[in-house]
């Protein structure tokens, strides 16, 4: 992680950690503390579907819109920092667009994730912008993301969370449920563990029977 900005103390936070702590506090802290990944087909699948807009560059739209490619963005309010996979330009309004290879779910990690780039592409040019766009490729549509004062604290909050967690030397428990199916990095993080332990700690030990 970086200096938030010369005169900040604070480290500024990935906005690709928020969307990974948004999903799963555990995942953002093997990452982001433990430099711990491993690759899956949904991965792969991913890096092959941002192969255009991490090429970076201009171009113009078919609608005539401007378009930023892998356009870096920041904000030294919230210290945060991170690249927008696309960002368009038509009659001087911005929206950022996230591309997420599977199904959008509304409300859920992407949304915080967008919501992070809009809240950077404020501060830097200093617009209005109401809100940005997550491409999903399962249903090859965009979703809008309106991000009001209520996604607005929640990033905050995330931000503020990942922060606390980052500097802990415990890693959060596992989680252990439907997350955790198709999450790539299940074989180090063993959330299998999570269950054993509860199993330990609230099944009833029965007495030994001495005559055994």
């Amino acid at each position: 992680m970086l200096p938030a900005s010369q005169d900040d103390n604070r480290w500024s936070v990935p906005i690709s950690a928020l969307e990974h702590f948004a999903y799963c506090p555990r995942q953002a802290v093997l990452i982001w503390q433990e430099s711990y990944f491993e690759s899956n087909t949904d991965t792969v699948r991913g890096d092959i579907a941002h192969e255009a807009v991490d090429r970076g560059g201009k171009l113009t739209g078919r609608d005539g819109a401007r378009v930023w490619r892998s356009l870096p963005v920041h904000s030294h309010r919230l210290g945060i920092h991170g690249v927008c996979d696309t960002v368009y330009r038509c009659e001087d309004r911005l929206v950022p667009v996230e591309h997420k290879s599977g199904r959008y779910v509304q409300g859920g990690p992407a949304d915080v994730q967008v919501a992070a780039q809009v809240l950077c592409l404020r501060e830097m040019f200093d617009q209005q912008i109401p809100q940005g766009e997550v491409f999903a490729g399962k249903s090859r549509r965009r979703y809008q993301v309106t991000v009001d004062e209520a996604l607005e604290e929640r990033v905050s909050r995330a931000v503020e969370q990942l922060r606390v967690r980052i500097d802990d030397p415990v890693a959060p428990q596992p989680v252990n449920d439907q997350r955790c199916t198709r999450c790539s990095l299940r074989p180090g993080c063993v959330p299998e563990t999570a269950q054993r332990q509860t199993i330990d700690l609230f099944t009833p030990r029965l007495p030994r029977n001495h005559d055994d």
